[in-house]
């Protein structure tokens, strides 16, 4: 956990939220009221965010005390709690609206993953995230896909050098895009993983004649040419599969023999958890 980046989140995200008081709190409880809440599973999957929410409750009052039940990661079902919170019940509530919309979503990508990673068991194909998060919620998006047994792709366009389309087509073809790729790296003395998009066989071909990359991305290829670029690369480079990847039909897309696949949809469009903070009487 990136200790300082969450605890920015926090801050913003409460500031957003707060403004200048949670003022039905501050209107309808007494000040110094003590309470208690549980948060009730009411949905089936896998949770996410527990370690986060103790963060936020850290952030809002360090006084606030958790007590877990289930851990990032753990199979849930309805009517499981994962953890009580007691303390300042003003700041129970502050801290509530956060932590659910955080977890939900969190818990939605992780159950996902999970789904996805066990249709993948006994290949040697993982699942991969992708950069169609949701802004200024990325770490926290990706930190769900590896509860959920994913691995992360890139974080931003950082820490990686990817070549996609738009890039080849910009600097004028494969080989020159390689070939610059690796001036840049060589000029500015930075150590990044290249990895680069081909589109057909003879794409890939070009590729294999210039190499200078890692990794080669694979995108929107039938299963028997990707059978046959999977044969071309014979291992040399790691190999990825993405574009027009389904539940229906990502176990197929492993059967070709791809290092990994990647699917956006894991963090773009998952249903969120049912999840639910009610207060207990103490």
């Amino acid at each position: 956990m990136d200790k300082q980046l969450i605890h920015q989140f926090i801050v913003n995200a409460l500031s957003e939220d707060v403004g200048d008081g949670d003022h039905t709190s501050l209107a309808t409880i007494e000040a110094g009221t003590r309470g208690k809440a549980k948060l009730l599973v009411k949905d089936t999957g896998i949770l996410a965010g527990v370690e986060l929410a103790r963060e936020i409750f850290e952030v809002v009052d360090p006084n606030l005390k958790m007590e877990v039940f289930l851990n990032d990661g753990a199979e849930v079902k309805p009517k499981d709690i994962a953890f009580t919170v007691e303390g300042d019940a003003r700041n129970i509530l502050t801290a509530e609206r956060l932590v659910l919309n955080c977890m939900q979503r969190m818990s939605g990508i992780a159950t996902k993953t999970n789904e996805i990673a066990d249709l993948l068991k006994g290949t040697n194909t993982k699942v991969l995230d992708t950069r169609k998060t949701t802004p200024g919620f990325r770490y926290l998006e990706k930190w769900a896909v590896r509860i959920g047994g994913g691995v992360n792709h890139r974080i931003g366009l950082y820490d990686m050098i990817l070549i996609k389309d738009n890039h080849v087509d910009y600097s004028g073809g494969i080989r020159p895009a390689i070939e610059n790729a690796n001036r840049y790296l060589l000029e500015t003395g930075r150590k990044l993983a290249i990895e680069i998009e081909v589109r057909n066989l003879d794409e890939l071909e070009q590729v294999l004649q210039t190499g200078g990359v890692n990794r080669i991305l694979l995108d929107n290829f039938d299963f028997d040419t990707l059978r046959q670029a999977v044969g071309m690369i014979e291992g040399r480079y790691i190999t990825e599969a993405s574009g027009g990847i389904t539940i229906d039909n990502i176990r197929d897309y492993a059967d070709c023999g791809v290092d990994y696949v990647s699917v956006g949809a894991l963090t773009h469009s998952v249903k969120s958890l049912d999840l639910s903070l009610k207060a207990v009487k103490l």
